[in-house]
């Protein structure tokens, strides 16, 4: 691990950022450009005081995660990140589709979605990004994998109304086949599958359908604990090379709906419990 090089890449690329390039508000005149470190913390999701070691060059060993993450966090090119991981003295992710590196191209536009829920999904679930109205409408996914939660964690399905929720389930399992068929030597949705067939009947019995595609309710149905049921179009962009996709939810001026969403863009991030309303 070189220190020095890493903090000095690490504030450069910091300095070179402004808080409207990640989604963030500009806020007060700032003596100096750049992001402050508290916020490269945010949303890398790593204390300020960590973030703050690295660049002073007294910080541990970074895991490869959270070099993930802070590569993520700065908007940084492939190779930029490779050269990260080198600084730290770790082997970069293998190019190809399970790196989980989002590409800046798809964060730039996600940075820009203030009103509208969006997230950066990789083609076999893996939540690689979330801007706020997305956390506010299903809550805080990244770093997490969307088959592998349905499956497993019960409260990710009460998202879903009772009946779309099977038909859910025959979609995940299906995309994740297509992908693991697509791609026989990519460890990661291999493993994913071997842990599913093992952990709950429901997916074995999917699997052995062998369906590869299944549609899904257009528009999409989500029931949220404070504002109700919203009915929500969804767009889904593809990233270059088709393995990550931009999916983007809105709803329809005049609806119903499009009022929910509102007054979730308004509650945002606040403690959404009934008990956290009523205090």
């Amino acid at each position: 691990m070189d220190r020095i090089e890493l903090a000095d890449f690490l504030r450069r690329c910091r300095t070179r950022l402004s808080p409207p390039d990640v989604g963030l508000a500009a806020g007060p005149r700032r003596r100096t450009p750049g992001l402050r470190r508290e916020e490269v913390a945010q949303l890398a999701g790593m204390s300020t005081d960590y973030y703050t070691r690295l660049e002073q060059r007294r910080g541990s060993h970074p895991s490869r995660q959270m070099l993930t993450a802070l590569a993520r966090a700065l908007r940084l090119t492939d190779a930029e990140r490779d050269h990260l991981f080198h600084l730290a003295g770790e082997e970069p992710p293998r190019r190809g589709p399970s790196s989980g590196h989002v590409r800046p191209g798809l964060l730039l536009i996600l940075d820009r979605l203030h009103d509208l829920p969006a997230m950066v999904l990789g083609d076999w679930g893996e939540v690689l990004a979330q801007n706020s109205m997305s956390v506010a409408l299903t809550g805080d996914y990244q770093g997490r994998n969307l088959v592998r939660s349905w499956f497993l964690d019960p409260d990710t399905r009460t998202i879903a109304p009772p009946e779309h929720r099977a038909m859910h389930a025959r979609a995940h399992a299906a995309a994740l086949r297509a992908v693991a068929a697509a791609r026989p030597d990519d460890p990661g949705p291999a493993a994913l599958v071997a842990e599913l067939r093992g952990a709950s009947r429901e997916f074995e019995e999917l699997w052995e359908r062998h369906d590869v595609v299944v549609e899904r309710p257009s528009p999409k149905r989500f029931v949220h604990p404070v504002v109700g049921v919203l009915d929500l179009d969804c767009e889904v962009l593809l990233g270059d090379g088709h393995d990550q996709q931009l999916i983007v939810h809105s709803a329809r001026p005049g609806t119903p709906t499009y009022e929910r969403l509102e007054l979730l863009r308004v509650i945002g991030l606040q403690d959404l419990s009934p008990s956290g309303l009523g205090s």
